[in-house]
């Protein structure tokens, strides 16, 4: 087989099934690499030092860690006294742990008991985190898709919402959290609706946009043939849209994602996030990596489900079919 670069840069155009898959496996791959080599190419960068033996250097305990320029001077001092020199290892700050290392805390985070009654185990903070997720997401798509439908079809709908919404959705939605927290208490009820106010009305402009590209002479040849208001929505508006309007609660869904952290900040600590800063308060960042690493599974998990349901769903879409 001969390589061309002119076949990878066709645009619009599908690249094979091996390619494909080459470069699907790259994209991980790369990232994973470059952290392999900052975690075990010491000359890369390992900016501090692990202290093996303290020597005579009194505030220098076993396994902490130190910047090398004050490793360095303290090594030069000690050898000018002719006094015990001490001894480390070049390693990464804390805060970067090793792959392995964050492999390690994947699989124990799950078979380990926390070690505070306080504590939550992973899956219950990563269930708690996505029934969360999924009341928010749920509740925002049943008012905002309506709402979108309608102010795509009807410029009557437009003209009295999307002005507002416009104006609404620059509003920061955890800017609402204390006045969510006090009308509706500190435990999930608040944090369900930061997702809401975070998803909703970005939800209605989406949808109504997508449904203004149907293709208009669908609606006029339907009015032409004598169709009514709610057939001309059910039965022409909605199933011309449904593949795009699918595509688009996928891509909406990761956004309810990125709301979540900030969402369970507010009341009281609960979920993923408080897992994360739990463990980061204890320098346990091989954790934190892990619980991170988590929620980019499930979400790039429950998107592949979902594009491949899409795919059993709408097979007559182009678009679908090829994986979008």
């Amino acid at each position: 087989m001969t390589f061309s670069t002119s076949n990878w840069f066709v645009p619009r155009t599908s690249l094979n099934t091996v390619r494909s898959r080459w470069l699907t496996i790259l994209s991980f791959l790369v990232p994973v690499l470059i952290w392999c080599i900052v975690s075990y190419t010491p000359f890369i960068w390992h900016p501090n030092i692990q202290i093996t033996e303290p020597g005579s250097v009194s505030y220098f305990k076993t396994g902490i860690q130190v910047k090398r320029d004050r490793f360095d001077a303290e090594v030069e001092k000690a050898r000018k006294a002719s006094v015990k020199i001490p001894q480390g290892v070049r390693v990464n700050p804390v805060y970067l742990p090793a792959p392995h290392e964050v492999a390690i805390a994947f699989y124990t985070s799950f078979t380990t008991e926390p070690k505070r009654r306080s504590e939550q185990w992973l899956h219950e903070s990563l269930w708690h985190s996505i029934t969360v997720i999924f009341w928010g997401f749920f509740l925002s798509s049943i008012v905002a898709v309506p709402l979108g439908i309608l102010c795509g079809t009807y410029a009557t709908f437009s003209k009295f919402h999307e002005p507002f919404i416009e104006f609404f959705r620059y509003l920061p939605a955890p800017a609402f959290g204390a006045l969510a927290v006090a009308i509706l208490g500190i435990h999930d009820a608040p944090k369900i609706a930061i997702i809401f106010i975070g998803t909703f009305f970005q939800q209605v402009l989406i949808v109504a946009n997508t449904t203004r590209k149907l293709d208009l002479s669908l609606i006029e040849a339907s009015l032409t043939l004598g169709a009514k208001r709610l057939q001309l929505l059910f039965k022409v508006v909605v199933p011309g849209i449904l593949p795009d309007l699918y595509r688009d609660l996928r891509i909406l869904l990761g956004w309810a994602w990125t709301y979540l952290i900030v969402a369970e900040l507010i009341g009281t600590s609960s979920g993923i996030t408080w897992f994360i800063t739990q463990q980061a308060r204890y320098k346990n960042f091989d954790n934190v990596f892990a619980a991170i690493l988590m929620i980019g599974i499930i979400g790039l998990f429950s998107d592949i489900v979902l594009s491949k349901l899409g795919r059993k769903l709408f097979p007559w879409d182009k678009t679908t079919t090829k994986g979008g």
